[in-house]
């Protein structure tokens, strides 16, 4: 039976970088087996909200639980899978070896390195070394180490980035699948088009979330078309009022 208790939990997050503010704040819940977009332009502060989720982020005050325990500690460690935006495989490797490398390091199955490989879509490229990959086939093999095992939260930051159109609706339709199968992700992006395909939307800007709601709500609320209109009537909204 999946827990009632949220995937993530965060309130009055704070974190400051280099002397600045860029977090102010921040409270929300993500209900577990979701599909949660973090969207808002680049240098919102959606990769600092992301640190914080998986425990690698130095914060101010606040608090962020993840699947009932605080972010970061030990026993999270096979439970949330976590893609960086700037791809973290080794280049020298094969896209199987590095697999299997990081299979070894969290336990995982031996089979899971072939179920990730078909699951992002690399079979062919499985015995090419990551340096010689292409930018979107790079990301790619990044996202499937955050795949290997069993994560019960993704963690994932623009994973579509470099990717062309039909690759960037196959993996949302694996985030689809995977969200069936009790999975929560977390998918951040600065690309208004993708924020459709998520069950909910944390709309950031300027380390401050303007709106959380379902992309069809955001769109009632704010009378617009579509939801690109919608960010741009509650920047407005926010500009106009009183502080």
């Amino acid at each position: 039976m999946m827990s009632s208790s949220p995937a993530v939990r965060v309130r009055d997050l704070r974190v400051v970088r280099g002397g600045h503010e860029v977090l102010h704040g921040l409270s929300f819940d993500v209900p577990r087996g979701r599909v949660v977009g973090l969207l808002g332009p680049s240098g919102c502060g959606k990769t600092t909200v992301m640190r914080a989720l998986v425990g690698v982020q130095v914060v101010r005050s606040g608090s962020v639980t993840v699947l009932g325990e605080d972010a970061g500690s030990r026993g999270l460690r096979d439970r949330v899978g976590y893609a960086t935006q700037t791809p973290a495989v080794y280049g020298d490797l094969t896209v199987a070896e590095n697999l299997r490398y990081f299979a070894s390091v969290l336990g995982a199955p031996r089979g899971d390195t072939d179920r990730v490989i078909e699951e992002v879509g690399l079979a062919a490229h499985r015995d090419q070394p990551v340096a010689t990959l292409s930018g979107g086939q790079h990301s790619r093999a990044n996202l499937a180490v955050a795949l290997l095992g069993s994560p019960e939260l993704l963690v994932l930051d623009e994973p579509t980035v470099g990717l062309d159109p039909v690759l960037r609706q196959e993996l949302w339709a694996l985030f689809r699948t995977l969200a069936g199968r009790g999975v929560t992700l977390i998918v951040s992006s600065h690309v208004m088009d993708e924020a459709a395909r998520t069950d909910r939307l944390l709309l950031m800007r300027e380390g401050r979330i303007l709106a959380d709601g379902a992309p069809g709500e955001l769109r009632e609320r704010t009378g617009a078309p579509d939801l690109e209109e919608a960010f741009l009537r509650l920047i407005a909204d926010t500009a106009g009022s009183p502080t």
